[in-house]
This record gives C-alpha cells, structure tokens and sequence, in this order.
C-alpha cells in the first residue's frame, strides 16, 4: 500500500490533481486542517483548485508509514511553500515563501484507493512565517 501513497504525493508535488484523483475512492473523506471534512472527489478537487491559486508547495523530507494490514497509512513530511493569493481569513499574500513540518494520515479500502485523507500542520507557525 505505500504505492498509492507514494502515488498521491508524487502527483500532488507535480501538481496533477487528476493523478490525486486516480488515488482516491469515490467517496472518500477529505480531512483538512482546520476546516471541515469534504466527502467525494468533486469536493477534493474544488479545495486542490482553490489550494493551487493560493498556494505553490512541494513536499520534502518523506517518511511514509503503513500498517501490517496496509489500511492505514501515515506520512510526515515538510512543506515548502510559496503564498501566491490571499486566503479568506488569513493574512495578506505578497509572494511570502514558508516552511513547516507537516502529517497525513489514510485509509486505504479494499480496492487498494485512498477512502480518507487527513492532514495537519501547525497553523499559528505558518501565519507567524507569512506575518513577517
């Protein structure tokens, strides 16, 4: 199961939403930081069009981790990011470049697909590196 995961960051990094996609189930969970669960594909695509005109990231730093039964999965990793347009509520983006440590975590269903993503960082570190 670390394939699909491997997958859906690969895709993530070369910014192919549709790569992500092709990674989930049908109905899957989207969990984000800070906001609320979206469940099915079209609502993770809507938050990946909204996320990639807000924001350029690139993950480094990857350790993924799977469960004996390989339905769960956990990453950690770093974003590197750059903060391309204003987000409501959030401070003013001027091209503000940050870098902070971050987690996913999955479920994998029985076809092998991502049935739920659920991911966090440390909101107040990255306004406080925007802010500056």
């Amino acid at each position: 199961m670390t394939q699909i995961i491997q997958r859906y960051f690969d895709a993530f990094n070369a910014g192919d939403t549709d790569a992500m996609l092709d990674c989930l189930s049908e109905d899957v969970a989207h969990h984000v930081n800070e906001g609320k669960i979206r469940t099915g594909k079209a609502l993770f695509a809507e938050f990946n069009d909204h996320m990639t005109r807000c924001y350029k990231e690139l993950l480094t730093d990857m350790v993924i981790f799977v469960s004996p039964d390989g339905r769960r999965a956990a990453a950690e990793f770093v974003v590197n990011g750059s903060y391309l347009a204003t987000d409501e509520g959030l401070p003013e983006a001027r091209g503000q470049t940050y870098r902070l440590p971050a987690g996913s975590f999955f479920d994998i269903d029985e076809d092998g697909l991502i049935c739920r993503v659920t991911t966090y960082y440390n909101l107040a570190d990255w306004v406080a590196q925007v802010s500056k």
